[in-house]
């Protein structure tokens, strides 16, 4: 029966690959379909052309950057060269030939660049240079700054098509600038938060964290050296300069050392229980997503209770994202500071109706870049009420394009 079986399953193999074959004829007899008319195509190869020249601009304008994107450009503009100046009228990239004719665009992209208005020369230096004519388009963005020009040289006459091909392209390079720019703000924004957290870290967790430390010094010197590398960790992790998002098993594994001092200084009275599902391990968040979220736990867990508290921390599998959560059984607060938007009210940590400034841990600071990496539906949900304890709970998406650890 097995040479049966062989020739079935040869048979088979073919049958599923002719198959596979008229299926992707179909798909390109279709494609070419969709497009057929001489203006569908020039439109199509235009917007094509476009975005390859638009990733490297989405760096910002730079030598490498303009190097990138210049043959596209040029593309673009049906140009017989085109250069690339910054905003000094320093080349920056020249993509085709006349070459003689560098000099005169740069100085009309200074010109261009200083008068904020497009320039025009004539070619000279050659024996063509009647029919060569240099156009430069000051390169203006969010309309004010200036950050570079965008020249070509024509060698036939410049009509008003041609002009006007010229000036949209360069709105096209203002545009993709423009969004660099964004994204470098929004960089320099996740950097200046990420400061702000840190710089929110308690210092009184720092203070009594060197105290436990001092105190175990003389009568448990083992004890004294593994606190003192749990410290020494946690705040090489908490002011590392790499990156702005990390990944769970990194931020659990701070939030273990942080635990450890914790538990060295309160003992018995602060219980920790860990729920984690190894399949989410590897779901990158904002960095000091959960330091924050685990400090106000452990104040909560603890203040107003003789006995002491447990902090739970809970993280799952929920199909496209991660669910984790942060939970006290402490003293709890008023759920209308909440419904008031002041989520960094929650932690005080100091009891209900009490206020401690110095406390505060960023919890509105979590909540803000959750938002900003993910969207609205990822802020923190924050559950509580007086005498019943307090958690926090965030999900966070297994995959969402351009967030990486």
């Amino acid at each position: 029966m097995a040479p049966v079986v062989t020739v079935v399953s040869t048979v088979a193999a073919v049958a599923g690959a002719a198959v596979l074959a008229v299926v992707v004829l179909m798909l390109w007899l279709r494609t070419q379909r969709v497009v057929t008319t001489p203006a569908e195509r020039a439109v199509h190869s235009a917007l094509h052309t476009a975005s390859l020249a638009a990733v490297p601009l989405r760096r910002g304008l730079t030598v490498a950057s303009a190097g990138a994107a210049a043959p596209h450009l040029r593309n673009l503009t049906g140009a017989a060269a085109l250069g690339v100046t910054d905003a000094d009228g320093v080349l920056l990239a020249w993509e085709g030939g006349h070459g003689d004719l560098v000099a005169a665009l740069t100085d009309a992209a200074k010109r261009a660049v200083d008068g904020g208005r497009a320039v025009l020369a004539r070619g000279e230096g050659s024996q063509d240079a009647a029919v060569r004519t240099v156009i430069v388009q000051p390169l203006v963005v969010d309309d004010s700054s200036v950050a570079g020009a965008l020249g070509v040289v024509l060698t036939g006459p410049p009509g008003p098509g041609r002009l006007g091909a010229l000036a949209d392209v360069a709105r096209y390079v203002c545009g993709q600038l423009e969004l660099a720019e964004l994204d470098a703000s929004r960089a320099r924004l996740d950097r200046a938060e990420v400061r702000a957290l840190r710089a929110q870290i308690s210092p009184h967790f720092i203070y009594n964290a060197l105290n436990t430390v001092a105190s175990f010094v003389r009568t448990d010197p083992d004890r004294a050296r593994e606190l003192i590398l749990e410290f020494a960790d946690f705040t090489r992790y908490s002011f590392r300069a790499a990156g702005e998002f990390t990944v769970l098993a990194e931020e659990l594994r701070n939030i273990e050392r942080y635990l450890a001092l914790e538990r060295a200084r309160f003992g018995d009275a602060l219980q920790v229980r860990l729920q984690i599902a190894p399949e989410v391990l590897g779901v990158v968040l904002p960095f000091l997503a959960l330091q924050p979220l685990v400090e106000n736990a452990v104040r909560h867990g603890l203040a107003g209770r003789p006995g002491g508290g447990t902090v739970t921390i809970v993280a799952n599998d929920a199909g496209t994202d991660c669910v984790i959560s942060v939970e006290d059984d402490g003293v709890g607060m008023d759920p209308e500071l909440l419904r008031s938007g002041a989520l960094d009210a929650v932690a005080g940590g100091t009891g209900p109706g009490k206020s401690d400034e110095s406390a505060h841990v960023g919890l509105a600071n979590v909540d803000d870049r959750l938002r900003a990496a993910f969207g609205n539906d990822y802020g923190l949900v924050v559950e509580t009420a007086p005498g019943a304890g307090t958690k926090v709970s965030l999900r966070v998406p297994k995959f969402r394009v351009g967030v990486r650890a």
